[in-house]
């Protein structure tokens, strides 16, 4: 495998233990950034340390602190924070196993791909990924890495199985105070019937390349058009997105919703009014 392994080490369950390897799921190629550049040299801008009054310092005299009061700190050198450092282990210990529906989704953090470490460990890792397939439970364990212990997760994953870092409980917001002032209202039975017609007709299978950053993409253009551009001037484009709709416009959502699932068939629609038309020639005759 090409890829450096993040994490070589075992699984253990109960007196099993897996040589397995783990290697990041995820990668970040897609962002564009930017360095801030001296625009008549042309240089990139450099940053230096400085203390207000005192000027620039060696980087010999930076401590780390922690503000424990406003303005009061805490010095640590780097040999400080390094003696408190996890060592990291080289076994994963899964202690617990619970549903994966028992985890909410705001925990996960980030993913990485386990393979077994060898042939020789090939047979019990099929046997441990197809338990849990069959359980359809998740393994859960704590795991030193890089100075720093995590909780993470064990599952199942088409061959292999995927590990995720998972945060602790004081890195979490708690819902109820974002989600406090919403009210209790039930919603109209026809409402909710179109909404969930409108859902349904949308429904499909999950395919991540139909989905792309159309700013990342745009940004990647103008790049290149500014690049190639001999002129040096600013390249401002109207997009053209805005269709006329504002924020503060009232919408009537069963109208939005039915306009929803008829799609383009709306001509129709526009039939209406002249069916009222003969009514008002009775009331005409009425008032003479």
């Amino acid at each position: 495998m090409a890829a450096r392994a993040y994490w070589q080490g075992q699984i253990r369950l109960a007196l099993v233990s897996i040589p397995v390897e783990i290697y990041s799921a995820t990668k970040s190629g897609a962002a564009v950034s930017f360095r801030q550049i001296h625009e008549p040299s042309g240089k990139p801008i450099r940053y230096e340390k400085v203390v207000p009054g005192l000027g620039a310092v060696d980087t010999d005299e930076i401590m780390k602190g922690f503000e424990f009061e406003k303005g009061e700190y805490v010095l640590l050198d780097q040999d400080e924070i390094d003696a408190v450092k996890l060592e990291s282990k080289k076994t994963l210990e899964l202690t617990q196993f619970v549903d994966q529906s028992e985890i909410d989704v705001l925990y996960y953090e980030k993913p990485y791909f386990v393979v077994p470490a060898d042939d020789l460990a090939e047979e019990a890792f099929i046997v441990l990924r197809e338990a849990l397939k069959r359980t359809k439970k998740v393994g859960l364990g704590q795991l030193a890495m890089r100075g720093r212990e995590y909780v993470v997760s064990l599952k199942p994953c088409g061959r292999g199985m995927v590990l995720e870092t998972l945060r602790y409980a004081d890195e979490v917001n708690k819902a109820q105070g974002y989600f406090r002032d919403i009210g209790d209202a039930k919603p109209e039975p026809e409402l909710l019937e179109l909404a969930e017609a409108l859902i349904e007709k949308k429904s499909g299978t999950f395919d991540p390349q139909d989905f792309h950053d159309r700013y990342v993409d745009a940004l990647k253009g103008l790049i290149d058009r500014k690049r190639k551009s001999k002129t040096g001037r600013k390249i401002i484009e109207d997009t053209g997105d805005d269709d006329g709709r504002s924020g503060s416009n009232v919408v009537d959502l069963m109208a939005a919703l039915k306009k929803s699932m008829e799609g383009k068939k709306a001509a129709p629609a526009k039939k209406e009014p002249a069916k009222k038309a003969p009514a008002r020639k009775p009331a005409a005759k009425k008032r003479a």
